[in-house]
């Protein structure tokens, strides 16, 4: 920590000091420079962050600079008035521009911002009010007591400031609750949604981020040049900016800044040869692409030595504490779910009640629905016909974020972990009940942000050591061994506290002593409240673990009783397990019931 406050002083004081080793020309660069190091980081923020694809960062910084030159020149309204007006019709329009981003993604998402941008440029260069190809000069000059804002070397501390408190807030976003819930959302959307990530708010939430970026960096371009005209807020400084991104690093807010910096230095050096500066940017882009996915940000933790750490290990689970309930009443009722896959009928009016406090086990052949009916349960599909009724309350089509707040949570068959966030981060993000639109606290409230997310990192550090899994708090997921890695997804789903726990094939993958282990957990799991429902192929686990088991096959129920009574049930043995599994199935529950 000292170093890095030492070596922040000694930035700080280079930055403070930098004019006075600059020319006229030089300092204009530079201050030019630094509103595009805030383009880059809203970019970053809501591309690299985020993972939304947002090719309209220049019509936000056009709305900025575009609002303070008509109010100041046209209207009357003083600099700064104007600037806060610019800000707010820039968080309306970055409002505006993420909405397609709750409909579309990916490359989709970027034609549609691509298309607002063009649509701004357009609208700019046609419209009078906007003073059309000719733009709006005049602008007056930035008041400021005892500070002269007309000169390019004050007005450089003006952005330093400016710049430093923006680049500390967005920080301080990515490194605290919302900023990993977007990194979340950025890995897997469809985990995010499943552990209570608001999705389609955090999406809009990183467009109004951008834009606020963007609008300010507008705003500081309009005092700065006095003069806007379209060319400034074209497709190619679009791209430019993007090149920026990749180049620094999209995953870093710094790497964004370092990427902003060197292509604004390497764009002056090539100023006399345009044509060949778009060459060379387009070449550093690919080359960075191809060797370099990270960017600048990355390359320091590629040549870093890797020193050997303490040995880890996977300590033993620690027992919930026992919560005695006598509440049989249903917890979760499907009533006649159907699901329709255009000529495939995945479901065919299952009806099913789990009671609470119970382990319910779902077995079935490969293609049986297993999975499509935890889908329903949890959001992700919604049924062709049919309810879902959970806690009394009927939730069916309801968002999977909505009701993993309501108390469900689920695993994945194939493990869906937040591979570029920590073991800590992935159970951070389920503790996480904070809404989204209680984003006002962090300009406003900072403190009690920090405040919650100490508390957040004291609890994710218990629920880890309880599972034991301490020791790999800060490893990424997909470094860790396949077992391991399921128990951190448990650990995950208990995070949300949840009263209905939803497993997909726990046990796949996972060796004898670990399916032990697994069956200890998912015991004490509902010894602690939390009602169970299991989807299993190892039939050993399921007939020794579970209650009540419910059998598909083809989409519909076939069987529902205890194991012993599936066991032997005719159309069991026929569709599933064999007359030689039946046999062993049998014994598991004699040596069960002899136990």
């Amino acid at each position: 920590m000292k170093r890095r406050l030492a070596v922040l002083a000694v930035v700080a004081a280079a930055l403070w000091m930098l004019p006075y080793a600059l020319d006229s020309y030089a300092i204009h660069v530079v201050d030019v420079t630094l509103i595009f190091a805030l383009l880059a980081i809203g970019l970053g923020l809501a591309m690299g962050i985020a993972g939304q694809v947002n090719l309209a960062q220049v019509a936000f910084f056009g709305v900025g600079a575009y609002t303070v030159a008509i109010l100041t020149t046209h209207n009357g309204f003083g600099f700064w008035t104007a600037a806060l007006l610019a800000l707010v019709a820039t968080a309306v329009t970055g409002l505006f521009v993420g909405t397609p981003a709750l409909r579309v993604q990916s490359h989709y998402l970027g034609i549609v911002t691509l298309g607002l941008a063009l649509a701004f440029t357009n609208w700019v260069t046609n419209a009078a009010v906007a003073g059309g190809a000719e733009g709006i000069n005049a602008i007056p000059v930035p008041q400021f007591p005892g500070v002269d804002l007309s000169s390019e070397y004050l007005f450089y501390y003006l952005e330093l400031i400016v710049f430093a408190i923006a680049l500390a807030f967005g920080l301080f976003v990515v490194r605290t609750p919302l900023g990993r819930r977007m990194r979340a959302m950025r890995d897997d959307p469809l985990a995010a949604g499943a552990v209570g990530v608001e999705v389609p708010m955090l999406r809009m939430t990183a467009f109004a981020l951008a834009s606020v970026y963007g609008g300010t960096a507008g705003v500081l371009y309009a005092g700065l040049v006095r003069y806007v005209a379209p060319e400034s807020f074209s497709i190619a400084n679009m791209f430019l900016l993007l090149a920026m991104v990749i180049i620094g690093g999209r995953q870093s807010l710094l790497g964004c800044v370092a990427g902003a910096v060197t292509l604004s230095l390497l764009r002056e050096l090539l100023s006399d040869y345009p044509t060949y500066a778009q060459v060379v940017y387009g070449s550093i882009v690919v080359l960075v692409v191809v060797f370099a996915p990270t960017g600048l940000a990355g390359l320091p933790s590629r040549f870093r030595r890797r020193r050997a750490g303490p040995r880890q290990e996977l300590r033993p689970f620690t027992p919930f504490d026992l919560v005695s309930t006598e509440d049989s009443r249903p917890l979760l009722e499907l009533s006649d779910i159907s699901k329709q896959f255009r000529g495939l009928r995945a479901l065919d009016e299952v009806s099913l009640t789990v009671r609470a406090g119970e382990i319910r086990g779902i077995v079935g052949p490969n293609g049986s629905g297993k999975t499509t009916l935890f889908n329903v349960i949890t959001g992700l599909y919604k049924p062709t016909a049919g309810s879902v009724s959970f806690a009394g309350a009927q939730v069916t089509g309801a968002a999977p974020y909505r009701l993993a707040r309501a108390g469900m949570a689920r695993t994945f068959q194939n493990l869906r972990l937040f591979g570029a966030l920590t073991v800590r981060e992935n159970v951070l993000v389920a503790l996480d009940r904070t809404r989204t639109r209680s984003i006002w606290r962090y300009p406003l409230w900072p403190l009690g942000v920090w405040r919650q997310d100490r508390a957040l990192r004291a609890a994710g550090d218990e629920l880890l050591g309880r599972f034991g899994l301490a020791d790999f708090a800060d490893a990424r997921p997909g470094a860790l061994p396949y077992g391991i890695q399921r128990r951190v997804e448990i650990a995950r789903a208990m995070a949300q506290q949840p009263r209905l726990l939803l497993l997909d094939e726990p046990a796949a993958g996972l060796n004898g002593e670990e399916v032990r282990q697994l069956s200890e957990i998912v015991r004490s799991i509902r010894d602690s409240g939390v009602t169970v429902v299991l989807i299993e192929h190892n039939m050993g686990l399921v007939m020794s673990l579970c209650e009540r088991v419910t059998v598909l096959a083809s989409g519909r129920i076939i069987a529902d009783g205890t194991p012993a009574e599936v066991a032997i049930a005719p159309a069991v043995v026929e569709a599933y397990l064999g007359d030689s599994m039946a046999d062993t199935v049998e014994q598991v529950v004699i040596e069960e019931v002899g136990r």
